[in-house]
């Protein structure tokens, strides 16, 4: 007898997600009260240690292993990395006004670039060591895998808080600026060290170097192309629900021809999303559709964005624990912030045209610096094995206390750091 999850159509999948976001959200909504993507997270992850609970205590009761199934069914990491985070991305970009960023460009280029760089060497030299100390028995390229895979920031996560908070424009533009691009970046960065870690091969700077520009730059081509597309077909026309159709077609369809053709879809989608978000909707877009294409765009960003948390909180169930992957996960938390710390300082105080005026933009851009779905899909596509499952732990770790700490004190930073950010008349601002 075959089990429950393999005669799960897709359909059938995102419609037990969905269903069962909204009845978290609404539980969550009345009797929790955590802001919503942190109540989802927690909630799933409750949800997965009862069900680990059930299991051991009424051996008979087996719906931890039909979650698991069902979760290995739908394939976390494609589902994020191939189809939700192309949406995510773009909607985050509508948003981001280019002209701040363009006036911003130079800390946005260095956190995105040069911070990922960075933070994935400390993160990865600084849990080689742990791993020494711990007796772990992991070769040390895989620790740079976990330092790449770490090191970008969410945008999800970001430009939820942004949005809750009243961050000045340019502060606001460099955070969200990284975050859109970042994690393109980190992917990039990540596949070339995993494939290394999988060929065993040395690894080159001189040929990573010319893969990373190859997708990178391939990938903001084809964004700059298929966003340009779209809003030429949208410049010609008045009709907001064959507009609204366009966007999906620029998102769906760029991000599938950058997978066909190996770039980087992420940064292809934040290229079209601040393409069509700003001279789409200045220039190409009668005031009714603008209504139409910003509120579909949220609609779908909040969607997926319930969806995402919950799978990361329902992931936990992938994941039984021993005390290696317990000191792992514990030490994994202080060595990422500290990476961010110096990630940030040396991509913006090195370079005096990057440096954040006010103290309080440091600290925002350090603490904002939050971890997502996107570190938890490429964890999990790991090859399975030991290494995979303490690395799996220690993400996890760093994840659901970026999730539960980071962000739902960021807003109280912000707060704290409101006075020397509003002295700042443009927080990291180049002159």
């Amino acid at each position: 007898m075959h089990s429950a999850s393999q005669g799960l159509s897709p359909f059938q999948l995102a419609a037990l997600l969905v269903v069962t976001s909204a009845l978290l959200g609404w539980f969550n909504h009345h009797f929790v009260r955590l802001p919503h993507v942190i109540g989802l997270t927690v909630m799933g992850a409750v949800a997965a240690i009862g069900l680990l609970l059930t299991n051991y205590l009424i051996p008979g009761i087996t719906l931890d292993d039909w979650v698991a199934n069902t979760l290995q069914e739908m394939n976390f990491t494609d589902t994020l990395l191939q189809g939700m985070l192309s949406f995510l991305l773009f909607a985050g970009a509508l948003h981001v006004d280019l002209d701040r960023l363009r006036a911003d460009w130079l800390p946005v280029l260095l956190l995105s670039t040069v911070g990922v760089i960075i933070s994935t060497l400390i993160v990865g030299a600084i849990t080689w060591g742990a791993g020494l100390l711990l007796g772990l028995p992991i070769a040390p390229i895989w620790y740079f895998v976990f330092g790449a895979l770490i090191s970008p920031t969410d945008p999800v996560s970001v430009l939820g808080v942004l949005k809750e908070e009243d961050v000045p424009d340019s502060l606001q533009a460099t955070v969200a600026g990284e975050s859109l691009f970042n994690d393109g970046v980190g992917i990039v960065v990540f596949t070339i060290l995993l494939g290394a870690a999988l060929t065993g091969q040395d690894f080159s700077l001189s040929e990573g170097a010319q893969l990373f520009a190859l997708e990178a730059g391939g990938g903001i081509i084809i964004g700059f192309a298929v966003g340009w597309l779209g809003y030429r077909a949208m410049r010609s026309m008045d009709e907001y629900a064959l507009e609204v159709l366009i966007s999906l077609a620029v998102v769906m369809g760029g991000y599938a021809l950058c997978h066909y053709l190996h770039v980087s879809g992420p940064l292809a989608m934040a290229v079209a999303g601040l393409l069509i978000g700003n001279h789409g909707v200045t220039y190409a877009m009668s005031d009714t559709t603008r209504d139409y294409v910003i509120k579909f765009w949220e609609l779908v960003d909040e969607l997926l964005n319930s969806v995402l948390f919950l799978l990361i909180g329902l992931e936990m169930i992938a994941l039984v624990p021993g005390i290696p992957h317990v000191f792992l996960g514990l030490l994994a938390i202080p060595i990422t912030l500290f990476a961010r710390a110096a990630a940030v300082a040396l991509s913006t105080r090195v370079v005096p045209a990057a440096n954040p005026k006010a103290e309080g933009a440091w600290s925002v851009l350090w603490w904002g610096g939050l971890r997502g779905g996107i570190s938890i899909a490429l964890a999990l596509s790991l090859p399975a094995g030991p290494t995979r499952d303490l690395l799996l732990a220690a993400t996890f770790a760093a994840v659901l206390f970026s999730v539960l700490v980071q962000r739902a004190t960021l807003g109280r930073l912000i707060e704290r750091q409101r006075g020397p950010l509003d002295e700042a008349e443009a927080p990291p601002t180049i002159h």
